[in-house]
This record gives C-alpha cells, structure tokens and sequence, in this order.
C-alpha cells in the first residue's frame, strides 16, 4: 500500500481541485469588491468557512486534533497565509485576474527555494537555473505592469507569492503531525482575527478617502450591511474557503511540495476563462510571455525531478542485487 505521506497522485489532485476552488473563491472576490471591503468579506467568508472546517474536523478526529507541536509555527503559517491571500486579493482590483494569477506564478519558485532551508530537500544547479529563468517571466511581465495603470499594485502578487511559499512548505512541514482539517482550522481563525481587528480599526471607513489608490480603498472601505442578492456569494465562499483550507492541507501532507507545486500553473487557465467570460478582461501580450517562461521553468524543475527519482531508484535496486 502506498504511503499516505508521501503519495505524490493523490497530492497533485488535491492540488488540481485546489486550485479550481481558488479560481472561483477569486471570481466571487473581485466581483463583491466594489461593495464591500476586502475584511469584511473576509469575515464573511471565514466565519462560514470555520462551520463546514468544524465538520471536516469532527470527522478525522474531533478538537483533540487542535492540539499541536511547535505552535509557533502553526502560528508563523497562520500570519503568512493571511498576508499572501490579502496582498493578491488587494492586487486584483486594480488589474486583469488573469494578469494577477501570471505574476502569483512565481509561487511555486519560490517553494522549491524554500524546500531547501526548510524540508531538506535537494535542489541542484540544474533546478536553481530553472528557477533563475522562471524569474526571469516575472520581470517580463512585472515591467509593463509597473508602467501602465496598475503601479505598486503589480508587485503584490509576488509578495503574495513568497509569502504563500512560506505557507506551503510550512504545512508540508506540519502535515507530518497535523491533520488537514486542524490546519485549515488554524487559517480560518486567523483569517477572523485580522478582519476583527481591521474592523475595530477602521470598520467605520475613517480612512477609505485618505487613498487615491484602488486597493486601498478597497481595505480600508467601511463595513456596509449585506444584499440580500449577495449572499449566495458570501455563504459560498465559506464553503470555498473550507475547501481551498483542507485541500491544500492535504496536497502538502500527501507528496513533496517541489512535486505538487508545479501543478498549480492550471490555475492560469480558469483565470483567463473567467477573466474573459465574466470581467471582460485580457492580459497583455508580455503575460502570456513571461507566463510561458515560468511554466516552462516549472515543468523543467519537475521533469528534473521525475529523472533524478528514476536514476535512485535504479541506484536503489543494483545494490540490492
């Protein structure tokens, strides 16, 4: 039987319906966003998502799964998962969601970066070269972006990027001794924590006209009572959120992160097809480049990986004989 912790088919569909989630959890975003203010749709979101959690928390074991080793890193992952979600959805606002999810691709560049320091895994030269050229897109893509109408803005999606990297080799790190459900627990309060404290800060929109910026006004809008015709949305993206929590969870609790990383570039196809069916939207033709270069860097790094895992595998059985 293969090893639940390390079943690299299984982590890469968690990861494909991940991202599929994502996808429609944005489109729900952007759309209430010239409504609502991005903490208030947070709280929104995360007090509905912590419901169905609790469920999926019942079922693999109860609250006694809340009890965790090395709680400051649980802690670290909660304030890095809540930082990366904010700064893309911050970014896309003022830019094509197509646009915003090409520059957040550099996420899983910086994963297997990360994997290094912190999970112990091998990455040669042959993959940091691969990585060198995957940044090499982001610029492509960065320096119109810069020039044009989205300004500081387009820089948030790689902050989001890096900042969503640390989450991920975090639960990989985790998930050895954390359930899935616990660790998307541990993000749903800490998503309500932040959007509490914005709302104690500025609920009332003191500060919304202080910025000509969209993506400010955007988090600092004051706190408005919900339509009723937006409420299918809101109540949907708890579900979302539940199921992006718990998915992700397990993609990295299931396979390597440099392995299932990779597979989140489908993300780009269900932004270009919702940014053009419900926004109206198309990215320049420098996002479609620099996209090109980073997922080509990205199947290289895993095509690296599939070759190097053979040739121990071979390695493996000649002693054996």
């Amino acid at each position: 039987m293969q090893d639940a912790r390390n079943a690299p088919l299984l982590g890469i569909g968690f990861m494909l319906a991940g991202m599929f989630f994502i996808s429609v959890n944005d489109v729900f975003i952007k759309g209430l966003s010239g409504g609502y203010p991005l903490h208030q749709i947070v709280a929104f979101r995360s007090g509905v998502g912590l419901i169905f959690v609790a469920v999926f928390l019942m079922l693999e074991g109860g609250p006694r799964l809340l009890i965790v080793q090395r709680p400051w890193l649980h802690v670290l992952r909660a304030v890095l998962v809540v930082f990366a979600n904010s700064a893309f959805y911050l970014a896309f606002v003022a830019m094509p969601l197509a646009t915003a999810t090409a520059l957040y691709f550099v996420a899983p560049l910086f994963v297997t970066l990360l994997s290094i320091p912190v999970l112990g895994e091998k990455v040669g030269p042959w993959r940091l070269g691969a990585i060198l050229a995957g940044f090499g897109g982001v610029l492509v893509m960065l320096g119109p972006e810069l020039e044009g109408g989205a300004g500081w803005a387009a820089v948030l999606p790689v902050l989001s990027a890096a900042g969503y990297a640390g989450t991920s080799v975090l639960t990989r790190k985790l998930g050895q001794a954390t359930s899935a459900s616990a660790l998307a627990m541990h993000m749903q309060l800490a998503f309500l924590l932040v959007a509490a404290v914005m709302y104690l800060v500025a609920g009332d929109g003191r500060y919304a006209d202080s910025f000509a910026s969209e993506s400010l006004r955007f988090a600092f809008a004051p706190w408005v009572w919900p339509d009723p015709a937006d409420l299918p949305r809101l109540i949907g993206l708890g579900l979302l959120s539940a199921c992006i929590g718990y998915a992700m969870a397990q993609a990295y609790r299931q396979a390597q992160a440099s392995v299932v990383a990779p597979f989140e570039y489908v993300l780009m196809i269900f932004a270009l097809f919702w940014g053009w069916m419900i926004f109206d939207e198309w990215p320049r033709w420098t996002v479609f480049v620099g996209a090109a270069i980073i997922i080509a860097s990205g199947i290289a790094i895993v095509w690296r990986d599939r070759k190097a895992a053979r040739a121990g595998r071979k390695k493996t059985a000649a002693g054996r004989i």
